[in-house]
């Protein structure tokens, strides 16, 4: 009998009984042939059937061999845990195995995977390879964000460091303003009316400029603003052109401030030491322009260059501002550091409204403004107070980087302080420290004595504005932390040119003596504000 020759499949054929014929059909996975038993005699059935299953047996050969369990070698697979560099090991299995014995058609894919806590689950149904080397531990993300936030922060201080640069330049030449344009004290202490002008506006256009722009332009914005000015004041021109630079000046100083106190305010690592820091770089900036601005006063003719060296670090502080931010917005900043924006609660609402109508805000930032001005009030007319009462020499100058110094100092130095007693009692104690210090300037007729008082002020006072944004935090609205800083600082900066001017109004009155009693009365008023500032936060974070 010739029986019908088997074409080549995939798998394997089978054989069922017919219980209606009696017979028994043949039939291959594809369905190529089929074979009926009752055309055949009884013993050719048989004959059939050992056929099929030699070439079944056949067809087996030709297959792949399965992989059996005790033969898989298991491959490590690293696992990211998040609570460390090292990363969790797991082994897994990816292997088809037979459901049963492998003489059986019928199988199923299995992928196992042992997780960190012996677990066994299924992974996938495809046979996949570990390449060699996949348990390297994966990329260090909080180094990243540690070296990303150092950078940004280093960014932060440059800025502020040229700030306090710019204020430390007014005092030592305060006299050679005098002599050049041949006005008295009230006229000179115009450029301090148009500076309060640009930093008033500065604290309101803020808020706008940063919904508008974002971060990192703004930041960039500023300092090039501040650049032009310097380039109308190199010249030494006419006394209104110089007015109007100083104008340009406290607007751009404003916004400068705002963006960087508002930055360092809204983080969550670090915050208080950071601000130390921060307004540290200010008060270092502040201790060595008077240095060199004494040096360039005491020449009648080139004394406005030292306006270059100004303009210089300025342009390098925008290039650092642009290449480090890339004018990115302060969510994308401070994503990069892994850290979140309290900001974005608030987004859909009306921050400027909502500032506004915080009595808290304005408490916080009338402090601001009074401590600015005494800080900037002391830098300034110190110089010229020596110099008519004291009797001091062309190097009186000087004493101005020695207040200068003391307030960097005090402002990194006196951290742990603060944190030991608590920054709230420890601001009162600075005041009061502070208002018995310019006594001894006030009634004292030594030189030497009141230098060495200035510097103790500086010192004193140091801390004080770190400690006013750093209580801002626990009791603002975490939504408006960033605008309200922003307009804290920039009233601060406001500040800084308002009580200057008054104390010039008062010296071409009543003489420049009266400059130790007006800095007692302001110190005063700041120990009643800070009373008055609530302890902690009575709204919802």
């Amino acid at each position: 009998m010739s029986v019908p020759d088997v074409p080549e499949q995939t798998t394997a054929p089978t054989a069922k009984h017919d219980s209606t014929g009696g017979g028994v059909s043949v039939t291959s996975a594809s369905g190529i042939f089929a074979a009926d038993a009752s055309n055949l005699n009884a013993p050719n059935a048989a004959d059939v059937l050992d056929t099929l299953k030699e070439a079944r047996i056949r067809h087996r050969s030709e297959l792949q061999p399965q992989a059996h369990a005790e033969d898989i070698e298991l491959a490590p697979i690293g696992l990211p845990t998040g609570k460390g560099d090292e990363p969790a090991v797991s082994t897994a299995i990816h292997a088809s195995l037979a459901g049963g014995d492998l003489e059986r058609g019928g199988g199923s894919n299995t992928s196992l995977g042992q997780t960190p806590s012996g677990r066994t689950v299924n992974r996938s149904s495809s046979v996949r390879t570990v390449p060699e080397g996949a348990e390297t531990a994966p990329e260090n993300f909080e180094a990243i964000h540690r070296r990303k936030s150092l950078i940004h922060f280093a960014a932060l201080c440059g800025s502020l460091f040229v700030n306090g640069w710019n204020d430390g330049t007014t005092g030592p030449m305060l006299p050679r303003i005098q002599e050049k344009y041949g006005v008295g004290f009230a006229i000179v202490s115009l450029i301090f009316v148009f500076g309060a002008t640009g930093f008033l506006s500065g604290a309101f256009i803020n808020v706008f400029l940063t919904d508008r722009f974002g971060f990192g332009k703004v930041l960039v914005l500023g300092s090039l603003c501040q650049i032009g000015a310097y380039a109308m004041l190199v010249p030494a021109g006419p006394f209104p052109l110089m007015c109007f630079a100083y104008l340009v000046i406290g607007f751009t100083l404003a916004i400068q401030a705002a963006q960087a106190t508002g930055y360092v305010a809204s983080l969550k690592k670090n915050s208080n030491t950071k601000m130390g820091y921060l307004h540290g770089s200010y008060g270092l900036g502040a201790l060595l322009s008077p240095l060199v601005a004494t040096e360039f006063s005491k020449s009648p003719k080139y004394w406005s260059f030292h306006f270059i060296i100004s303009a210089g670090l300025y342009v390098a502080n925008t290039g650092v501002l642009w290449h480090v931010f890339r004018g990115r917005r302060q969510e994308e900043v401070m994503d990069e550091e892994g850290e979140t924006n309290a900001d974005a609660d608030g987004v859909n609402s009306n921050k400027f409204r909502q500032m506004i109508a915080n009595k808290d805000v304005h408490f916080l930032s009338f402090f601001a403004l009074i401590y600015v001005g005494i800080e900037v009030t002391m830098g300034g007319w110190s110089v010229t107070y020596i110099l008519e009462k004291r009797h001091g020499s062309s190097n009186s100058g000087y004493i101005s980087s020695g207040f200068f110094g003391g307030l960097m100092l005090g402002r990194i130095l006196l951290l742990w302080f603060n944190k030991k007693v608590g920054e709230r009692r420890a601001l009162f104690l600075y005041a009061a420290l502070v208002i018995g210090l310019e006594v001894t300037v006030w009634v004292v007729s030594s030189l030497i004595e009141n230098a060495v008082a200035v510097a103790f002020v500086g010192l004193l006072l140091g801390p004080m504005f770190p400690i006013l944004m750093n209580h801002s935090t626990t009791i603002l609205p975490r939504w408006l932390l960033t605008a309200c800083a922003g307009y804290i600082a920039g009233a601060g900066q406001a500040g800084s040119a308002v009580l200057p001017f008054i104390t010039g109004l008062l010296a071409s009155k009543f003489g420049i003596t009266t400059l130790p009693p007006f800095v007692v009365s302001m110190m005063s008023t700041l120990l009643v504000l800070w009373a008055l500032i609530p302890r902690a936060r009575y709204v919802p974070t």
